[in-house]
């Protein structure tokens, strides 16, 4: 590796684990919204991709183009966002967060299952070790913390995994959705469309299913920091995403992703001043291993390109046909694409 190389892989390191507090932060406020008997999943979402339709939605007009990618498709992407999201954070209501957290690894199974099949990537035996060493890592620290309260209401845990596995089928359709979008469009209309289409959808199931629930909240000052707790970092989370997707893939996300538990241990040191069992320090040892070793090796990664290539050029010359007046943009955007 040279030290362009040895740079970019730090640096994709790095916004890896700001994801990773995000995430943790994440699952720090829908754990305490869910202890003060708040359940509104759906409303917690919405504030989340109604921010990111204020902030990327007007950018994505300045630009006055034909969308790259149809509309159609990024409500599909939108749908299984926002199921993802409402899975998950309802599991809360009847799981820990130990528990949550540990089935929210089945996220990396499925990401390279479907990024196989549908992408066409191929990974190294050393990225399947990779992967297989931090999901030890995480069970190590789930191991130190099952004697501790996670937060939740553990009522009924089996109906939270069962929600939680269900949550990370969706996350992972929606990382693959995602991380073809960014490397072959537009970073901006991605999550400008998913924060449009996500609000959107958000609303209508509000309407349908939350709406009772929603009215029985008690909006408290403490309340409400969590609402706005959770949807800062969830919008630094979508933010930040689509940088790591388009450099990496969503593989090497989803590693970096499980040591949020790491940064849950901080919060609970200074929040909740407990002492930290040492397998959790031999957990994040192990966690930096599998992911410097799937660092080192995803230059051993490589893509059948011909059916994806196929497939954009398609792709491309149907806006041509449908608007000749963006064929330059949209032979620049290939351009670019290729170059990248």
């Amino acid at each position: 590796m040279n030290k362009r190389e040895i740079w970019r892989l730090i640096y994709l390191l790095f916004l890896g684990q700001v994801i990773s507090f995000s995430l943790a932060v994440t699952s720090f406020t829908s754990s305490l919204i869910a202890d003060l008997g708040t359940d509104t999943p759906l409303t917690q979402s919405f504030f989340t991709y109604l921010f990111l339709s204020l902030v990327y939605g007007p950018i994505l007009l300045c630009r006055r183009h034909k969308l790259l990618v149809p509309w159609y498709w990024y409500v599909g992407l939108a749908l299984v966002d926002v199921q993802g999201n409402f899975l998950v954070v309802k599991a809360y209501q009847y799981s820990s967060i130990t528990s949550v957290t540990l089935l929210d690894c089945w996220t990396i199974p499925w990401v390279m299952i479907l990024t196989w099949i549908v992408l066409k990537t191929r990974y190294s035996v050393w990225q399947f070790i990779s992967a297989g060493i931090c999901v030890v890592g995480l069970v190590l620290v789930l191991f130190s913390d099952a004697g501790v309260s996670g937060g939740g209401g553990n009522s009924r845990p089996l109906l939270g995994d069962v929600l939680v596995i269900a949550g990370t089928l969706c996350y992972a359709l929606s990382n693959v959705g995602e991380e073809f979008c960014v490397k072959k469009k537009d970073r901006v209309e991605v999550v400008a469309m998913l924060g449009i289409f996500g609000a959107i959808i958000s609303v209508l199931q509000i309407l349908l299913f939350e709406r009772k629930n929603l009215e029985e909240v008690k909006w408290t000052p403490t309340m409400i920091s969590l609402f706005a707790g959770f949807a800062t970092s969830t919008f630094l989370f979508y933010t930040i995403v689509p940088f790591v997707l388009q450099m990496s893939g969503s593989t090497l996300f989803n590693l970096s992703l499980l040591t949020s538990d790491m940064w849950a241990v901080l919060i609970r040191i200074f929040f909740y001043h407990q002492q930290v069992d040492w397998l959790y320090y031999l957990a994040f040892v192990t966690v930096a291993i599998g992911l410097i070793i799937y660092s080192l090796n995803e230059h051993k990664m490589y893509f059948t390109m011909s059916i994806e290539d196929e497939q954009a050029t398609v792709m491309y010359e149907r806006l041509s046909s449908e608007n000749p007046e963006a064929n330059d943009y949209v032979l620049s955007a290939e351009v670019d694409s290729n170059i990248n």
